[in-house]
């Protein structure tokens, strides 16, 4: 039954045989000095600056991705946060928030708990709040924090144990890119 669906007929043009280009095989003699200078970089890094750099950005982007979507001006976000302790220059930024933004997009769930606990474990009072902070920026950088980030960060700061009045003292450094705020300012015209 299938044949008479799928098998051309014998007399039919569509009996030609068309060949499919060779697969590409990756070289990986071709990885750039840049690849190879970031990844000694991250070796060369005591293995909990290094666990506690992986954790903080990871937790930044399941921050950025808690609307299921991150966007350009996020992933840039990510990349200054990340480098604002001059722990990682630019290209490592780059190349650490992208491999971070595929596990947040792949993983989630409970894994988002583990990575934040690794974090809260690895981290000092300031570096927790310090993360917090950078979250809220994160989502901010694209002018609008909506209800499902916002229902993320406060789990991120909850599993951090942050202090309420903290939590709500950053809050309020945000509270015009919120959407709530901003679709009560649209319908009252702005007042």
């Amino acid at each position: 039954m299938f044949d008479r669906f799928f098998k051309p007929k014998s007399d039919s043009p569509e009996t030609t045989v068309v060949e499919r280009p060779a697969p590409v095989v990756h070289d990986p003699s071709g990885d750039t000095a840049t690849v190879r200078r970031i990844v000694a970089k991250l070796e060369s890094m005591p293995p909990e600056q290094a666990r506690l750099i992986a954790s903080a950005a990871y937790t930044l982007a399941r921050a950025a991705n808690a609307d299921l979507e991150i966007s350009d001006d996020e992933t840039a976000a990510i990349e200054r946060e990340l480098q604002t302790t001059e722990a990682l220059d630019e290209a490592t930024a780059v190349l650490v928030t992208e491999m971070a933004k595929l596990q947040a997009k792949t993983v989630g769930g409970t894994e988002d708990y583990l990575v934040t606990r690794e974090f809260k474990a690895l981290a000092d009072d300031a570096q927790r709040i310090a993360i917090v902070r950078a979250c809220y920026a994160v989502m901010a950088a694209n002018g609008t924090i909506s209800a499902e980030e916002t229902g993320t960060i406060n789990e991120i700061a909850d599993e951090l144990d942050i202090d309420e009045e903290v939590l709500r003292s950053i809050r309020v450094e945000y509270h015009e890119k919120f959407s709530s705020v901003q679709q009560v300012r649209r319908v009252s015209g702005g007042a």
